[in-house]
């Protein structure tokens, strides 16, 4: 039992004197908490040099809690009610950038009933707080955490938005950016100042000897853009870590008192009326010479931190692991051992993103297969977030013991899909760019819109309707494995409608260097406003996507407290999975492949499919017919198969 179980179990037993005096359960969760928020803090800054920053922690998280809106409160006790709301099968999402979707927040605000029409009912919101003018990294530079920038609007307008959101039930999800500040960010302009105070909050060296020490183990994470690990600053006179860019400044969380400071910005954030924040780049919170300075056991024990802490404040909020790394460290960010469930109740299904890519580019699931089998699974609690891509580029985060023990090489496989996205294959129907190649080591991954990089965009040029219509079967494939494996489905805006590559980004100042904007288009309203009165590729996906939603939200077995069962099909062209709640199964197949395959009715039987009775398609409400003891799937075909 985790720590969200016992919170569960108290609300339940003290329910009607807690909604009388919120405080009272505040208290509980906090004395709850407290050994593991000890034990964690003490783990990380030794007790006998930082006992007084502990109790400048609890006396913070009161006033954290004090400032907490009522109505926010209340939610924290229905949600705790609820169980882990966050596993349900209701929930379907969507991120985009509020400018480049319509303007600023008023104009979300102003789209609410498209989202509804099409069942989203989860946003996560691109950074909108301030960030400097120039380049920023899509608002990943970070000048402050709970100011919005006025080219969104105000933070007035924002939390009248949040306020709404919660009206209509929309779950907001928030970046956090945990890693790094700004080079403008007000401890930095400090620290360049000369206070000493606030040098220590960043990495910061007077010269080189340190710096190099620790470049010796650490990976680049822009070797094109930004190579290297640490930027000179002529105002310190000092060298200072920068893992990203060379004016995102890496925190220093050997410094508690950068632990205070950032929960309580992140607390500030909660309490604004946002339900779920997004952890970025938390693989690197902990820095140490010798290692690749991610993924270490400190940076996990800092998250676990910031979760008992937040926990004990705001228990209707959860965190989201971004969390790019290897499969098989991708679950340790659902925490291990006696941390096991209490770091982030989310994390990024990176691994199935880079799998389906892999599928479609091979037209094989092998690889697909295997890796979902033999990585472990995560915490009952826990849940993912599924998509096929999102505002950053896609990496190739393949297992290579895995590549090989289905005969390929890694690097040439690497090499391959590549080759298909990224550098103009003639046969290949995909249209992408190589993102921050590294000669080094042959690594590069791969950016463009979900359309383009599936075929639509090169189809489109030759004005050839069956590659047409083909591209448009494969998103519509994708955006189904994603609808119904176990997690909360993410679309990217735009995806919904086909939207292709934007190349303009190579005419603006603040982007041409970042080709990631390539799929960051505008959003396309033309085109939202010709659905209902034209068919194009637009309303086919469209209208595709809305009908597998309205099915999803009415299968229970889709929720994510039922498990996902993967079946290994002898036909490698096909991946197929079973969804089950004991009283409901559903068959989910999807075939890779630009030609038509087929699956025996033996095998069918096999999985619990009995070919006897009648097979219906709950997408489409179709009757499946098996011939010659044999289903056929289409090219591209995507099913969900139930038995009556």
């Amino acid at each position: 039992m985790n720590q969200a179980a016992l919170h569960r179990l108290m609300a339940s037993k003290r329910l009607k004197k807690a909604v009388d005096d919120p405080q009272y359960l505040f208290e509980l969760r906090l004395s709850t908490n407290l050994s593991l928020i000890s034990s964690l803090f003490f783990s990380l800054y030794p007790k006998d040099k930082n006992e007084v920053f502990f109790h400048k922690l609890l006396n913070r998280m009161e006033k954290m809690y004090a400032n907490r809106d009522i109505a926010l409160k209340k939610l924290d006790l229905e949600r705790l009610r609820s169980g882990n709301w966050y596993q349900s099968n209701e929930l379907v999402g969507m991120q985009l950038y509020v400018d480049r979707f319509n303007k600023d927040i008023k104009g979300l605000r102003q789209k609410l009933p498209y989202f509804e029409e099409l069942g989203v009912n989860f946003l996560h919101l691109m950074p909108i707080t301030t960030r400097p003018s120039g380049e920023n990294d899509g608002g990943y530079a970070v000048n402050n955490y709970h100011e919005i920038d006025s080219k969104y609007g105000t933070k007035k307008d924002f939390l009248d938005f949040t306020k709404k959101a919660r009206d209509n039930n929309m779950v907001l999800m928030l970046d956090f950016v945990v890693n790094h500040t700004s080079d403008e960010f007000e401890w930095a302009k400090k620290a360049k100042a000369g206070d000493p105070k606030f040098q220590s909050y960043y990495y910061t060296y007077p010269d080189r000897k340190i710096p190099d020490a620790f470049e010796k183990t650490m990976p680049e994470v822009f070797p094109e853009s930004a190579p290297g690990s640490f930027t000179y600053s002529k105002e310190m006179n000092k060298w200072v870590m920068t893992c990203f860019n060379t004016y995102q400044w890496d925190l220093n969380y050997t410094n508690p008192d950068v632990f205070i400071e950032m929960l309580d910005n992140l607390v500030k954030l909660a309490n604004m009326g946002v339900d779920v924040i997004r952890f970025d780049a938390l693989a690197f919170l902990w820095k140490k010479i010798g290692t690749s300075s991610q993924n270490l056991p400190e940076a996990h024990q800092l998250i676990a931190l910031f979760r008992m802490c937040l926990q004990a404040i705001a228990p209707g909020v959860i965190l989201l692991a971004e969390a790019i790394v290897a499969p098989r460290n991708i679950i340790k960010y659902f925490g291990e051992g006696t941390l096991e469930g209490n770091e982030c109740e989310v994390a990024y299904n990176a691994s199935l993103m880079a799998l389906l890519w892999n599928s479609v580019a091979t037209k094989k699931t092998a690889l697909l297969h295997k890796s979902l089998l033999e990585i472990p699974t995560k915490p009952i609690d826990g849940t993912w977030i599924n998509y096929i891509r999102c505002h950053d580029d896609i990496g190739l985060g393949y297992d290579d013991d895995f590549i090989r023990e289905i005969g390929w090489s890694p690097a040439e496989h690497r090499s391959f899909v590549l080759d298909y996205y990224a550098r103009g294959l003639e046969w290949s129907p995909a249209k992408g760019l190589m993102f921050m190649y590294n000669p080094k080591n042959g690594d590069g991954r791969i950016t463009g819109s979900a359309a383009s990089l599936l075929g639509l965009e090169k189809a489109l040029e030759e004005k050839n309707g069956h590659k047409v219509n083909q591209a448009v079967k494969k998103i519509l494939m994708l955006h189904g494995i994603i609808l119904s494996y176990g997690g909360i489905p993410l679309i990217y805006a735009g995806d919904e409608l086909g939207t292709l590559n934007d190349y303009s980004f190579e005419t603006q100042s603040d982007h041409k260097n970042d080709n990631r904007w390539v799929n960051r288009p505008m959003h396309d309203w033309d085109a939202v406003a010709k659905l209902n009165t034209t068919t194009t590729h637009s309303s086919e996906i469209f209208k595709g996507l809305k009908q597998m939603i309205l099915a999803r939200k009415k299968l229970t077995c889709f929720a994510d407290t039922h498990p996902t069962i993967i079946h290994p099909s002898p036909n490698t062209h096909l991946f197929v999975f079973e969804r089950n709640n004991g009283a409901t199964k559903v068959w989910v197949l999807s075939n890779f492949d630009e030609q038509p395959q087929f699956l025996h009715s033996s095998w069918l039987f096999s999985i619990g499919m009995l070919p006897k009775n009648e097979l219906v398609d709950l997408i489409t409400g179709n009757v499946l017919v098996i011939k010659n003891n044999l289903l056929e799937l289409n090219a591209y075909q995507h099913l969900w198969i139930t038995g009556t």
